[in-house]
C-alpha cells in the first residue's frame, strides 16, 4: 500500500510543479491551440491558450512508477511482487506513452499548420490499431515466470468468461478495439476546460481500487489462496494499482491548471494516452466490459457521436444541437462550468455503480 502512495504523491507533484513549467516552455513556442471556425463563439477565446500538456502527467506518472518500484523494493510486499518492471507495468505504461506519442503527433501537425486539422481520422485510428495491436500482443504472448499472461484469450466481465474464449487472435482484436475505442471516447469528451481530466480521475481511482483489492485477494499470495477459494487469476495487480494510482494523481496535479479557465489543455497527446492506459487496465484486470460502466461517460458521449453521425449521413437530421454531447447543452445555454460538474456526476455515478458490480461479485461467491 505504501508504495502506491508514494507513486501517487510523486506523479501529484512532478505534474502540479511542471505543469507551470510546461505552459511557460509550450507558450514560448507557440504551441497554442487551434479552434475551428465553424465552432461555438464561446470558444474562440480559448484560442491559442498552450496545449499538449498531456506529455506532462504521462511524463509524472512514469517517474512515479520508478519511485514506486524504489519504495517496493524496501517492503515486505516484494515477497510476491517483481522487483523489476513486469511486463504489465510494460504494456500499460507502453500503451499510455504511444498511445500519447500518437496524439503529440496529431497537435504537432495542429500547430505546425495554426489550424485544427492534424491526423486524418484514418491516420489517427491507425496508429491506435498498431500501438494497440503491439502491446495486444505482448500482453498475450509474453508470459511471466509461472506462465501466466497481462492479458486472456477470453471475454471478461468481472473475471474471465470461462465459455467466452476467443483464442489468441481474437483476444489480440478485442483489445484493439477497447484500446481505440475507449482512446477516442477520452477525445471526444475533451472539449471543455478540465472535463475529460476529471473524468480520467474517477476512472483510473477506480482501477487503483479494484488493483489494490486484487492484489489483496491474489490467487498467487500462498498466504490468501490456501485459506479461500475465491482469488483473482491476474498478473501483477500491485503494479496495476500502483499504475492506475499514479496517473490519478498526476491528473489530479495537471486539473489544477486544466480548471476553468484552463491555463493549458492536455491536448490529443493526454486524451490518447489517457484512454489507452484505462482500455489496458480493462484488459489487465480481466473488467473488459466492467469498462463500459467504469468509463459510462466516454461511452455515452461516443455512442451520441455515433448517433448524430449515422442519423445526418441516413436523414439528413441531426438528433443532437452539435456534438460531442456537451457542445449540445452549451447550445442549450448551460454554462460550461455547470455542463462539467454535472458531467463529472455522471461520471462519478457510472464508476460507483462500476465498482458497486464488482464488489458484489466477491460477496457473492464469499458470502
Amino acid at each position: 500500500m505504501r508504495a502506491v502512495i508514494v507513486a501517487a504523491a510523486v506523479a501529484f507533484i512532478i505534474s502540479l510543479f511542471g505543469t507551470p513549467v510546461a505552459i511557460r516552455v509550450f507558450t514560448a513556442l507557440k504551441a497554442g491551440q487551434p479552434i475551428r471556425s465553424i465552432g461555438l463563439a464561446s470558444n474562440q477565446g480559448k484560442k491559442g491558450t498552450p496545449t499538449m500538456g498531456g506529455v506532462v502527467f504521462i511524463v509524472a506518472t512514469v517517474f512515479a512508477y520508478v519511485a514506486g518500484h524504489i519504495a517496493l523494493s524496501t517492503l515486505p510486499e516484494r515477497q510476491i511482487a517483481q522487483e523489476g518492471p513486469t511486463m504489465t507495468a510494460l504494456v500499460l505504461l507502453g500503451l499510455f506513452v504511444f498511445c500519447g506519442a500518437v496524439g503529440f503527433f496529431d497537435d504537432f501537425l495542429k500547430v505546425l499548420r495554426r489550424n485544427s486539422d492534424g491526423l486524418s481520422a484514418k491516420g489517427k485510428l491507425l496508429g491506435q490499431a498498431i500501438v494497440g495491436g503491439g502491446f495486444g500482443i505482448a500482453a498475450l504472448y509474453v508470459p511471466s515466470t509461472n506462465g501466466q499472461t497481462v492479458a486472456s484469450e477470453h471475454i471478461s466481465l468481472i473475471r474471465d468468461i470461462s465459455w467466452l474464449n476467443v483464442g489468441k487472435v481474437g483476444a489480440v482484436m478485442v483489445i484493439v478495439f477497447v484500446i481505440t475505442a475507449m482512446s477516442n471516447g477520452v477525445n471526444l469528451t475533451d472539449g471543455l476546460d478540465g472535463l475529460a481530466t476529471g473524468a480520467s480521475i474517477l476512472v483510473l481511482c477506480a482501477y487503483a481500487l479494484i488493483g489494490f483489492w486484487q492484489y489483496r485477494h491474489w490467487c498467487a499470495d500462498d498466504t490468501y489462496a490456501r485459506v479461500n477459494d475465491y482469488c483473482y487469476q491476474v498478473r501483477d495487480p500491485l503494479e496495476i494499482a500502483m499504475i492506475a494510482a499514479a496517473a490519478a494523481a498526476a491528473c489530479v496535479g495537471f486539473l489544477w491548471w486544466n480548471t476553468s479557465p484552463a491555463r493549458i489543455f492536455m491536448g490529443d497527446v493526454g486524451s490518447l494516452g489517457l484512454g489507452g492506459l484505462i482500455g489496458g487496465l480493462a484488459v489487465a484486470t480481466r473488467t473488459t466490459l466492467l469498462s463500459i460502466m467504469i468509463g459510462g461517460l466516454f461511452v455515452i458521449i461516443t455512442t451520441t457521436w455515433v448517433i448524430q453521425i449515422v442519423s445526418f449521413r441516413t436523414t439528413g437530421r441531426r438528433v443532437f444541437r452539435m456534438v460531442p454531447l456537451h457542445h449540445h447543452f452549451e447550445l442549450a445555454g448551460w454554462s460550461e462550468v455547470n455542463i462539467v460538474v454535472r458531467f463529472w456526476i455522471v461520471a462519478g455515478v457510472c464508476v460507483a455503480v462500476g465498482l458497486g458490480l464488482f464488489y458484489s461479485d466477491f460477496l457473492a461467491v464469499v458470502g
